[in-house]
């Protein structure tokens, strides 16, 4: 398991900047949503809210702290291109992972901070705890958190048909 401390500036910081969090319980084990998170075709099912898809080919991940990942999301409507790219700051499977959240080009030291925290909970299923730390959000915005909150609903569809298939990707 990789184990990284926040700086003192960081965490002082985190109090008074922008954040939110959303809490979701999957009807899935905590592996098949890790995988979901970490697996480039699983990612590809899911990592857009509805009414965008993403750009075939335009996942990459590399999934190890320092290591990069990028996605290209395109709006159905007008077809308008949406890259996003990040860096992994702890990857501790299955139950954590932290990254940034960026457009190309941005800062990856000042840019926005992804928690996902995983949880076993009984009879197979996985409470997910998104924090995203840098941007403020807050249900009905018709940006960033409902976009993220489009998304995990994209997940749970996605991580019960993979349970359905026994896990087949």
């Amino acid at each position: 398991m990789t184990e990284q401390h926040m700086p003192v500036t960081e965490a002082a910081q985190s109090r008074t900047a922008p954040q939110f969090t959303i809490t979701r319980v999957f009807d899935a084990p905590r592996e098949l949503v890790w995988r979901a998170w970490t697996e480039r075709a699983d990612a590809a099912n899911w990592w857009h809210p509805r009414g965008i898809s993403i750009k075939p080919g335009s996942v990459a991940l590399d999934l190890r702290v320092g290591g990069r990942y990028a996605y290209t999301m395109v709006d159905d409507a007008d077809g308008s291109e949406y890259p996003t790219e990040g860096v992994y700051r702890e990857v501790a499977e299955p139950e954590r992972l932290v990254f940034t959240w960026a457009s190309p080009g941005d800062d990856d030291a000042t840019a926005p901070v992804v928690t996902v925290t995983l949880r076993e909970l009984p009879d197979d299923r996985t409470e997910m705890l998104f924090h995203l730390l840098g941007w403020d959000g807050r249900p009905g915005d018709e940006n960033v958190y409902d976009g993220w909150d489009s998304a995990f609903d994209l997940l749970a569809e996605h991580v019960a048909e993979q349970r359905r298939n026994g896990g087949a990707p």
